[in-house]
């Protein structure tokens, strides 16, 4: 939906998303609308001018100005950051989501030069073997530690991963309660579904996803007290010492953390044409292992995003397939 100012006529430009148009299509009257949001994508805000000669009255012009995107029907391109509405005018921190790769004591981020900040998923057997059964593997130089893979295939052991929510300032000491408007207790996780699907933290339970969009992207929705294996809150904090934080990697006061595993599709761990057909040959880039002509990989993300307040982090995903 968007607003188009045209001409001194203020036009309400509203279309239906492509999730939306399949739920209306089904015909049985289960379709309403009971929530929306608000975004502002296309605003800079960079662009507020406190110096301007003209006035306070033209601080904002160039934002005001500023050209409002039509309304487009792509779920997946639209509403990137959303507004929220907080009565209270005392807050100086919003909270934010943030990966949490040190959550065993260990940064568990994968070598840099595969993929920046995120995770390598081993999506079948021989790939995750592949992994773990040479110790001196390289990728460009970097020696690959086990601590940033993940087992899409044998999903009851190895990694899983976990995002925290809370305040990221010292200024509001861990120790400190989140207020409750604050604190998020419902989750968004929308995966690629053609590469896995999302796996409860022990990796026993695949859950089911809310829907699959007609870009093969499924949603997945998660709430404190019913699924209680994935959303929790974040351990309390008795004081604010090294000691306690040494699993954290927000400064200020916690909320809630949500854990999940990914389980490999059908489609990546018994086949490799998504690899052909999407991926990369990154078998010359690889040192220290011998048995191996093939391995292939494909960029994605798994994207967390909090129901309350929209915060939403990306998080970099490398599928990779030893294919011989």
């Amino acid at each position: 939906m968007a607003f188009l100012d045209n001409s001194g006529d203020i036009i309400l430009d509203a279309v239906l998303t492509d999730t939306g148009r399949m739920r209306l299509a089904k015909g049985d009257g289960s379709f309403k609308i009971v929530k929306f949001a608000l975004g502002d994508d296309e605003i800079n805000y960079g662009l507020y001018d406190k110096t301007n000669t003209g006035g306070s009255a033209f601080y904002d012009l160039e934002i005001m100005q500023t050209p409002v995107l039509e309304a487009f029907t792509n779920n997946a391109s639209s509403m990137k950051s959303k507004l929220i509405s907080i009565s209270r005018n005392n807050l100086l921190y919003l909270p934010v989501i943030k990966v949490n790769n040190i959550s065993r004591g260990a940064s568990n981020f994968a070598v840099q030069s595969m993929v920046v900040n995120g995770y390598i998923l081993a999506v079948d057997r021989d790939t995750e073997r592949f992994f773990t059964e040479n110790a001196s593997l390289t990728y460009n130089g970097s020696l690959i530690s086990a601590n940033g893979i993940l087992n899409g295939f044998s999903t009851t052991t190895g990694l899983e991963i976990r995002t925290d929510q809370g305040i990221d300032n010292s200024a509001i000491p861990p120790s400190t309660v989140l207020d409750p408007d604050l604190k998020e207790t419902q989750y968004l996780v929308e995966i690629d579904n053609r590469f896995g699907s999302v796996v409860d933290p022990n990796g026993n339970v695949v859950a089911t996803p809310s829907y699959i969009d007609d870009d093969n992207i499924a949603t997945y929705y998660f709430s404190q007290g019913v699924d209680i294996s994935y959303v929790s809150d974040i351990e309390t904090v008795v004081d604010n010492t090294i000691s306690n934080n040494v699993a954290q990697v927000l400064a200020g006061a916690r909320g809630t953390k949500l854990m999940f595993k990914i389980k490999s599709s059908i489609d990546v761990s018994t086949t490799s044409y998504l690899f052909t057909e999407l991926g990369t040959n990154i078998t010359s880039n690889f040192g220290g292992a011998t048995g191996y002509s093939d391995v292939r990989s494909i960029l994605t993300s798994v994207r967390v995003t909090g129901v309350t307040t929209g915060n939403y982090v990306d998080i970099p995903l490398l599928l990779v397939k030893k294919i011989s």
